[in-house]
């Protein structure tokens, strides 16, 4: 599966024009993709505004996404500030190439730091995606540092797990080794997409990245904006688990 990781500088707060720089880098790109995955809360920047930017199922956002994975036949993952009754979640979100919404994740652990737990209620369940014949891990930005997490999802043998972030250069290190770490406890793949640019107060180098099983890197990039592509492999992942079975002897207590 080829996928793409579309790695830019968002407008703060700004849907409009974040639209058209995503519609203009997906016209730039020459290369054929399966799977394109895009940053956190993907349209707005990592925004404490939950109330006047979150939207429903049926909202201008998923209109987009949806029109933009049907018009360009690909799938999408994607980040969406989602109301659903009276709760607001910071989720990840995979589209297929048909324009259908096929899974929802929200966000397990709020960044309490940024007070993202004051704006945003926490998600209680893993969420695994299938696109194509593989499963999908989904995940966002804070959760990287709860391996608790993707523990769950190498126990239901997903294949590749997914990271949408808006982490700060600051602690960009622990992004980096975090998500190797990742693909090599749960012998799969992880792909990171990270923003790039400056807020005023935060700024963003990206480093959206992807590894493989063994914990090989075979995808960073950082500050630039663009699309950037990888082939990953199905049979990679099973050859390493058949071949070193450790996922079998996990033990959750």
């Amino acid at each position: 599966m080829k996928i793409g990781l579309l790695q830019y500088s968002p407008v703060w707060e700004n849907k409009k024009d974040n639209k058209k720089k995503i519609i203009n880098l997906l016209n730039q790109n020459k290369t054929k993709i399966d799977l394109l995955i895009l940053p956190e809360m993907t349209l707005t920047g990592f925004s404490m505004k939950s109330k006047q930017l979150a939207e429903g199922i049926e909202g201008a956002s998923f209109s987009f996404f949806k029109e933009l994975a049907q018009t360009k036949q690909i799938n999408i993952i994607t980040g969406i500030i989602f109301s659903e009754g009276k709760s607001i979640f910071n989720t990840s979100v995979l589209i297929d190439k048909n324009g259908e919404v096929k899974s929802i994740y929200k966000k397990i652990h709020p960044f309490t730091f940024s007070t993202e737990d004051k704006n945003y209620s926490a998600g209680i369940k893993t969420k695994i995606a299938e696109c194509g014949n593989w499963k999908i891990g989904l995940s966002v930005c804070y959760d990287l540092r709860f391996p608790e997490l993707y523990r769950f999802y190498a126990k239901q043998k997903v294949e590749l797990l997914t990271v949408i972030a808006n982490w700060p250069v600051d602690r960009i290190e622990h992004w980096r080794h975090l998500l190797k770490a990742r693909a090599i406890e749960n012998q799969c793949y992880v792909a990171g997409v990270n923003r790039v640019g400056d807020t005023g107060k935060l700024k963003y180098n990206g480093y959206s990245s992807v590894f493989d099983p063994m914990g090989n890197e075979l995808l960073s990039v950082e500050n630039e904006e663009g699309i950037f592509t990888t082939e990953i492999k199905l049979e990679k992942v099973n050859k390493l688990r058949n071949e070193l079975p450790f996922l079998d002897d996990i033990r959750l207590i």
